[in-house]
C-alpha cells in the first residue's frame, strides 16, 4: 500500500471533479486501450482529467502516449510502484487531481452516460465507493454451457446481483469509482493482491471496499448498475479449461482476502451467492434438460464444478498459510 499526497478536494463534493484511470500492461491489447480511452473521451459527463498507467513496459508506454500525445488533460505514466494491478491503481490514485477517481479496465469500453451514472450516488457524502454494470462482450459467441451466475468468471456482472441501485459489501474492479479521500485514507489498494502475469491473485477491490467499512461502518458502497460498460472476453476465456482454473484463482484470492479482513466481512456476501443463488440456477438448469438437453447439462455442471473447484482453491490457498507459520 502506498503513502499519498493530502488533496485538498477531497471533501468538496459540491463541485464533484472525477478523473478517469485505465491500467494497462500489454501490447496485446493495445487497441482494447485505443477503445477504451475513445469510450472516456465522448462521455456525456466528461472526465476532468485521464490518467493512463503503464504497468512495467516500456514499449507500452511509448505507444500509449502517441494515443494521448497533444490531448489536454490526458496523461501516461509508468507505475513508479509494484509490478501488478494495484501498484498501478496506487500508482494512479496517488497522481489524481479529482475528488473521485473512476477505474476502467483497458479492455472494457464505456457506454456515454457512464460517467454521470456512476457518479450520481457521490451526492450522499456517506458513499464512498459505486460500482457499476460489466456487460460480457464476446470476440466470439457466448458458450451455451457457460452460466450466467458466473460471469464474474469473465470479469463481469453476474446473474443475481441487484438490478437497481443498491447497497453492496463490493465493488467489480472494471468498473468502479472510489472517493479518492477514502483511498487514501484506507492506505489504498493491497499489493498482495492484483493480477500480474505470474499471480493469478484478485479481489483488491473486494478487500478495500472491506477495510474501508471496517474503518468507517457509516461509509457506503453502491451499485449502479445504470453505468454500464462492455467488458471483451476472448474466445479463450470460453473453454472448460479456463472457467476451471478463473474459479480455483477466485477461491485462492478469497482465501487471501480471508486472512487480512477476517471469514465474516470477508465470505458474507459468497454464503448468499452459495446458498440462495447457486441452487436456483442449478434448478433452472435441470428444469431445462428435456428441451436443451447437453446445455443445460452443461451449465448444470459447470454450476456443481465451478463452485467445487473455487472451494477448493479456497482450501488451497488455506493449507499454504498455515504451512508458512
Amino acid at each position: 500500500m502506498n503513502d499519498y499526497a493530502p488533496n485538498p478536494r477531497d471533501d468538496q463534493m459540491d463541485d464533484a471533479s472525477v478523473s478517469v484511470l485505465i491500467c494497462a500492461h500489454t501490447m496485446d491489447r493495445l487497441d482494447d486501450l485505443r477503445a477504451a480511452v475513445d469510450s472516456v473521451r465522448v462521455q456525456s459527463r466528461p472526465a476532468d482529467e485521464l490518467l493512463v498507467v503503464i504497468d512495467h513496459n516500456e514499449d507500452l508506454l511509448a505507444a500509449a502516449s502517441e494515443i494521448c500525445a497533444g490531448r489536454p488533460g490526458e496523461t501516461v505514466v509508468m507505475n513508479d510502484g509494484p509490478k501488478g494491478l494495484s501498484g498501478a491503481r496506487n500508482c494512479g490514485t496517488e497522481l489524481a487531481t479529482s475528488t473521485v477517481v473512476a477505474y476502467l479496465d483497458d479492455d472494457a469500453t464505456a457506454e456515454t452516460d457512464w460517467l454521470k451514472h456512476l457518479l450520481d450516488p457521490f451526492v450522499d457524502p456517506s458513499v464512498a465507493a459505486v460500482g457499476g454494470w460489466a456487460i460480457p462482450n464476446w470476440d466470439s459467441e457466448a458458450p451455451e454451457w457457460f452460466p450466467a451466475e458466473f460471469n464474474w468468471v469473465i470479469g463481469c456482472s453476474h446473474r443475481g446481483l441487484p438490478t437497481e441501485r443498491a447497497d453492496v459489501r463490493n465493488v467489480i474492479g472494471c468498473n468502479m469509482a472510489f472517493r479518492r479521500s477514502a483511498v487514501v485514507d484506507s492506505g489504498g489498494f493491497e499489493v498482495g493482491l492484483g493480477r500480474t502475469a505470474s499471480r493469478p491473485l484478485g479481489c483488491e477491490e473486494t478487500e478495500l471496499c472491506i477495510r474501508i467499512r471496517q474503518a468507517d461502518p457509516s461509509a457506503r458502497v453502491v451499485l449502479e448498475p445504470a453505468a454500464r460498460i462492455h467488458h471483451r472476453v476472448p474466445a479463450a476465456r470460453g473453454t472448460w479449461r479456463y472457467f476451471f482454473d478463473r474459479c480455483r484463482a477466485e477461491g485462492n484470492s478469497k482465501a487471501y482476502v480471508v486472512g487480512l479482513v477476517g471469514a465474516d466481512d470477508g465470505l458474507d456476501s459468497e454464503r448468499d451467492y452459495v446458498r440462495k443463488i447457486l441452487p436456483g440456477a442449478f434448478v433452472r438448469s435441470l428444469g431445462r434438460l428435456p428441451s436443451e438437453r447437453g446445455d443445460a447439462l452443461g451449465r448444470a455442471t459447470a454450476i456443481v464444478g465451478g463452485l467445487a473447484a473455487t472451494a477448493g482453491g479456497f482450501a488451497e490457498m488455506k493449507v499454504r498459510s498455515l504451512r508458512k507459520t
